[in-house]
Parts: structure tokens; sequence; C-alpha cells
């Protein structure tokens, strides 16, 4: 496979069309909308956070080593995706794909670490339903989970396209809309850690 598409492209290919621009403007539109939903998540943790009934409580379950090295592999993540987009301007599809795909493998760990904590709190009685607390810290960080999971898929969709377009006008703007996606899911998980966490481990 060539590192370099056939033919040269602007200096920004994903807003080089006005099909380019629309999709970039659309889903900052999209993303906006995001945050409310997120916004909503968040406010209702903090208001049931504290309701544990007879389960356990935060400060009890949670395990900051865990929650510390997920958030280390997917904030590197996002500095892979970083990466992607500079070798994408350069015009260097292998590069392009390398990087995509080590964010993808990261992505990865981090859905590994989060099943397996998951897993460790329903063995100690923090399951959906013992709780409020459960519910939605489950609903929460769960939700997010599901958007890390769509990120890993959509950008495995977009390393096979790549194989086979290449980089083009056409194929630029779904690298770039996909980086930006990941770079708001990384965002969220860090609200996530500080709120979630941070919060539940000493704050009361």
């Amino acid at each position: 496979m060539s590192s370099h598409p056939t033919g040269a492209l602007p200096a920004h290919p994903e807003t080089a069309t006005l099909e380019g621009k629309n999709k970039v403007l659309g889903f900052w539109l999209f993303l906006g909308a995001e945050v409310v939903l997120f916004g909503c998540l968040f406010a209702t943790y903090i208001a049931l956070r504290n309701h544990v009934t007879d389960g356990p409580t935060a400060e009890e379950i949670f395990k900051l080593k865990t929650v510390g090295w997920s958030t280390f592999i997917l904030l590197t993540s996002s500095l892979t995706s970083v990466l992607a987009i500079i070798a994408m301007h350069k015009q260097k599809l292998g590069q392009l794909l390398f990087w995509l795909l080590i964010t993808v493998l990261f992505g990865l760990s981090f859905l590994g670490l989060e099943i397996y904590e998951f897993r460790e709190y329903v063995h100690e009685g923090h399951k959906f339903v013992s709780s409020a607390f459960g519910t939605s810290f489950y609903t929460l960080v769960g939700f997010h989970g599901a958007h890390v999971a769509f990120g890993v898929t959509w950008i495995t969709l977009l390393i096979l396209q790549g194989l086979r377009k290449g980089l083009t006008v056409v194929t630029a703007p779904k690298f770039y809309v996909a980086s930006l996606y990941w770079h708001f899911v990384d965002l969220v998980w860090v609200f996530i850690f500080t709120v979630v966490y941070l919060m539940g481990k000493v704050g009361h």
C-alpha cells in the first residue's frame, strides 16, 4: 500500500468541497446535541449519587487505579487520533491508517477494562437496579462506553474504506469528523473521571 494517494490534494482536504464543509458543520451541530444529552445524564447522576439505599457507596467500591489506567489509555488514544489527522494533512495514507488502527486498539483496551470494572462492581453488589446511585452510574458511564464502542466500529470501517478508496476529498471529511467524535468521547470521559470517580472517592 502506498503512503501517498494518487494525485495531490488540498492542504485541508476535509473542507475542500462544499459537501465536506457541510459534513463538518453538521457534525459540530450533532456534537452540540450530544453535549446537551450528556449534560442531562451528569445532572441526574449528581442528584442521585448519594441515594445508595442498601447498596455500596462510591467511596467503598471505586478503584482509582483501574480507572486511572482507563483514563490514561483513552487520553493516549486522543493523541493517536491527532497524529492520524496530521498524517492526513501530509497526505500520508499509510500513517493515517496506522494511527487510526492504534486508536482502535486503545479504544478496545478501554472497553475491556470497563467491562472488567463493571463485573467487579456487580460482584460487590453495585448493580443497575440496586439503588438510584447504581442506575444513574451505569446509565451515564455505560452510555459513554456505548459511544466508545460506536467510535471503535466507525473508525474500523473507515480504515477498511481507506484501504479500498485511499485518501480523497470524499474520504477525508469522514476521517476528520471521526477524529472530532473521538476527541468528544475523550473529553466526556475527563468529566466522568472527575465528577463520578474523584468526587465519589473524596467528595460527599
